[in-house]
């Protein structure tokens, strides 16, 4: 009886071994990583917002990891080539891309030539920040609301101008997916920038424009512009006020400059999940979420899974509405 009980016990202790193993944290199976400097490779000039959020996740990735994170700016292409360098890089974990909506969903879409594949060449780390785009007219606009917007546009069809930085980008994208989910038909006019496109705003060259947050507000505030809907699901704590498209009459409506932390296709899933737990971590650290908050970004944080399948549903968007405003495209 007693060589009974000794044997349950030891099976007892065996699977209790096991599910502990199994339910342990990815990373605890990737020892040693990593065991020297990675590098984060940012697609755009230093100086941009993509580069300082880099630097200061940067930062706390070294802390955690006790290794250099050394951040590299390789602008061009519009993103594509410090993107197509991280594709071909060794799918170890120890190079990084900060991606953003243009290179990782819109650009693909716009051009198949780029030389990579956002899903097939890359795994996402993490989805880190979001934040909505604004629906703004002047603040002397008699549209005052969305509806009076949709309403007008469609008894002056060709008349409701918006402007963008320039064609294919994600204020551009929007205001042809904001036109075809309300029936209305927009004009595009597209700028060297967001500066002359909301210069021209102001001085009614056109009606109106989907702008990043942090680009608008200061007019907003100064009473220049008036804010008729936000392009995320949730209201937006800096302008709380401001409905979303979906409350407006728009179902699942969604279109978000987002940015987040990319590695080679192939790296394997236990240090992929190592360097989400700190990813994660550090973005949800009080200081950096307070940063990210003043700047008017929204921390994501998603994990490996979240982030791929957001990544897949941003992919198929956006080459939809690329497909419907230029139909050449393949």
């Amino acid at each position: 009886m007693m060589k009974n009980d000794n044997r349950r016990q030891a099976i007892a202790r065996s699977l209790a071994l096991a599910l502990a193993a199994t339910a342990a944290p990815a990373f605890a199976q990737a020892p040693g990583f990593p065991s020297r400097p990675l590098r984060l490779v940012v697609p755009f000039p230093p100086g941009g917002s993509t580069d300082l959020l880099a630097r200061r996740i940067g930062d706390k990735l070294a802390a955690a990891f006790g290794q250099p994170v050394v951040v590299d700016n390789r602008p061009g292409a519009g993103g594509a080539t410090g993107s197509v360098e991280v594709a071909r890089a060794a799918p170890d974990g120890y190079t990084l891309l900060f991606g953003v909506t243009g290179t990782h969903a819109i650009s693909p879409a716009i051009n198949p030539k780029l030389g990579y594949d956002p899903r097939a060449d890359f795994a996402p780390v993490s989805i880190v920040v979001s934040a909505p785009l604004v629906l703004v007219v002047r603040a002397d606009s008699p549209q005052r609301t969305m509806a009076e917007l949709v309403a007008w546009g469609r008894k002056n069809p060709e008349r409701l101008t918006h402007g963008s930085p320039g064609n294919g980008t994600t204020m551009h994208l929007s205001g042809e997916m904001w036109g075809l989910a309300t029936q209305v038909k927009v004009t595009h006019v597209p700028y060297k920038g967001s500066a002359p496109a909301l210069q021209d705003l102001l001085g009614g060259q056109i009606e109106a424009m989907f702008g990043d947050l942090l680009v608008v507000l200061p007019q907003i505030t100064a009473g220049k512009l008036r804010a008729l809907a936000v392009s995320s699901r949730q209201r937006h704590p800096l302008l709380p006020a401001v409905p979303t498209m979906i409350e407006e009459g728009l179902p699942d409506f969604e279109a978000l400059s987002w940015q987040g932390l990319f590695v080679p296709a192939g790296t394997p899933p236990a240090v992929l999940e190592r360097l989400n737990a700190e990813v994660v971590k550090a973005v949800r650290a009080p200081e950096l979420k307070d940063f990210f908050a003043e700047r008017g970004f929204v921390v994501e944080a998603k994990s490996v899974d979240e982030s791929r399948r957001f990544i897949d549903g941003e992919v198929a968007k956006w080459a939809r509405i690329v497909k419907i405003v230029n139909p050449q495209t393949n």
